[in-house]
This record gives structure tokens, C-alpha cells and sequence, in this order.
């Protein structure tokens, strides 16, 4: 890491499938984050327009009635085209506040959604693209297969950012190739909101001795439209637990569990390369006369 930096990640509800009414939340949200100092701020999951929640996206499995195939159809509406206008706003909401700005977003290309991970440098250009390499049980009747952008660390002049979307996360080959790639911050956007989640996130952080910011998706069933057709269950859907992690696995911030808030916390250069004297995964408790991995990108 080149200096200290303070990051943050939010925690909030969307305003469930409407895109432009959720990216004023994501300017409203970014904006209070900024002023408190943050640098790199990291949204949810899929959070423009929301995450597809298995109450209402299960109905895709067998011959779909009419309110889930208009509640899909909504879906891809109200997602994001790269490059497009929405893709826009978003670069227009980090160049204002002059943060690097990380959202969880539902691309549309063509016939097809993606779940993506956008970043925007501060300058508003978009440093990183990444799709989700393989979507998670009820989310593959909603989302298409990623493939190898966005694999690679991306240079900010505090340190080296990159990040991998919920489950993929346990992909073992996935996360090495972010290693390799020489990562320092690493952004675990997720839907996952259980315990098991924030072991995995422990683990990361001692494995990868990078800091770990994940942001968890917080959904209410009374958050969405009437005619979204959701199966019977609490009202809270999803309870959060973002947080952030030092080095060696430790929480600098949260877990933050069922209430929108912001995390805030100041990532130091000296922590991190202290705690990699004793183990540095791709670097020298790496066997590369051994192992070799190869990520294979589009064109």
C-alpha cells in the first residue's frame, strides 16, 4: 500500500427494483461518506436496482406464473447497460465526490443480466469491470456466467484493489488469481448475511493478508413492490453483517446486523506489510515452480 486510506462500506436498503431511485441513494450514501472521509466506498451486492431474493426468483424453476415473469422482466428493465446512462451516474457520483466508488450492480447485456461489480476511480473513469464467475443455486435463472475480466488488481493511489462477488469468494483458484495479481484491499460484496459468511471473511483476511471490506445486502419484504409475488417468511429478507478486516483477520469495523448504517476504517500500509513477514500467499509462501495459475480473459 502506498499510505494510510480510509474506506467505507454501506449498508442500506435500495429502492427495490427502480434503478434511477436506487442510484440517488447510492449519490445520497456515497455523498455522506465522502464527508466523513472516505476514500473507497463499497456498496452491497447486485444493489441497482436489488438482489434478486430466491422468495420471489424461485418461481423461475417451474413454469414460472405471470407476476414472477413480470417481476424478472422488471428486473432487466431496471438494470444497468455498460457502458449506458446509468453507468454514468455512477461515474458522475464518484467524480463529484472524488471517491473511488465500488457498486454491486445487475448488468444487462443484451438478452442477458450479469451480476457485476463496477468500480469508478475518482476521476469517473471505470478501472474495474468484473461479472460474477458462477451464480449461486436460484441466482443461475437469473443471472448469466461471468468470465475472466476483472481478475486483476486494479493501482489507486492508496494500494491495490480488487474483489470477487459473494460465493465466489470460496472459489479457491478465483481468489489466488486476485493474490497473484499483488491485491492489498479486497472488496467481498455479498448477499450472504450468515455467521459461516463472516468465518469465510476471517479466513480471507489471514489468507490473503490483505484488508477484507465486505458489504452484505439488507432487504425487507415490506421494501418491495405489492405485486412482487414473495413467498411466506419475516419480513427482514437479508440482515447484513458488512464489515471491514485487517490483515490478520480481525474486524476494524462491525459486523453491522439488521439496520442500514455506514462502516467506516482507516487501512494502514504498515499493518499489512507487517503481517506479511510470516506469510505472503502469492509472494514468498508461494511455490510458483510448483503451482501455476492462468486466467483466461475475454479477446
Amino acid at each position: 500500500m502506498e499510505r494510510t486510506v480510509n474506506v467505507a462500506c454501506v449498508q442500506a436498503e435500495p429502492v427495490v427494483l427502480d434503478r434511477e431511485a436506487t442510484i440517488d441513494r447510492v449519490a445520497e450514501l456515497a455523498g455522506r461518506a465522502a464527508g466523513d472521509g472516505a476514500e473507497l466506498v463499497l456498496f452491497p451486492e447486485a444493489f441497482v436496482p436489488c438482489f434478486p431474493s430466491n422468495r420471489w426468483a424461485r418461481g423461475l424453476a417451474a413454469g414460472a406464473g405471470p407476476a414472477v415473469r413480470e417481476t424478472f422482466a422488471r428486473l432487466v428493465r431496471e438494470s444497468v447497460e455498460v457502458p449506458g446512462p446509468a453507468a454514468d451516474r455512477l461515474a458522475a457520483i464518484a467524480r463529484e465526490h472524488g471517491i473511488w466508488l465500488a457498486t454491486g450492480v445487475n448488468e444487462r447485456d443484451n438478452g442477458t443480466l450479469y451480476n457485476a461489480l463496477l468500480v469508478h476511480a475518482r476521476d469517473g473513469s471505470l478501472a474495474l469491470h468484473h461479472r460474477k464467475l458462477m451464480p449461486t443455486n436460484h441466482e443461475r435463472m437469473v443471472w448469466g456466467l461471468g468470465d475472466g475480466r476483472g481478475m486483476t488488481p486494479v493501482q489507486t493511489p492508496f494500494g491495490r484493489v480488487g474483489g470477487l462477488i459473494c460465493w465466489e469468494n470460496l472459489m479457491p483458484l478465483a481468489r489466488f488469481a486476485l493474490y497473484q495479481g499483488g491485491l492489498e484491499i479486497y472488496l467481498a460484496p455479498t448477499a450472504d448475511t450468515s455467521e459461516a459468511w463472516q468465518d469465510s471473511m476471517r479466513h480471507i483476511a489471514r489468507e490473503s493478508r490483505s484488508y477484507v471490506l465486505t458489504s452484505c445486502v439488507l432487504q425487507r419484504a415490506s421494501s418491495h413492490p405489492p405485486e412482487v409475488p414473495l413467498v411466506e417468511g419475516p419480513d427482514l429478507m437479508d440482515r447484513g453483517g458488512s464489515a471491514i478486516l485487517a490483515p490478520d483477520g480481525s474486524y476494524l469495523a462491525g459486523p453491522l446486523w439488521d439496520e442500514e448504517g455506514i462502516l467506516h476504517a482507516q487501512l494502514d500500509p504498515d499493518r499489512l506489510a507487517a503481517d506479511r513477514q510470516r506469510f505472503d500467499a502469492a509472494g514468498h509462501y508461494h511455490r510458483p515452480d510448483v503451482f501455476q495459475l492462468v486466467v483466461r480473459t475475454p479477446g
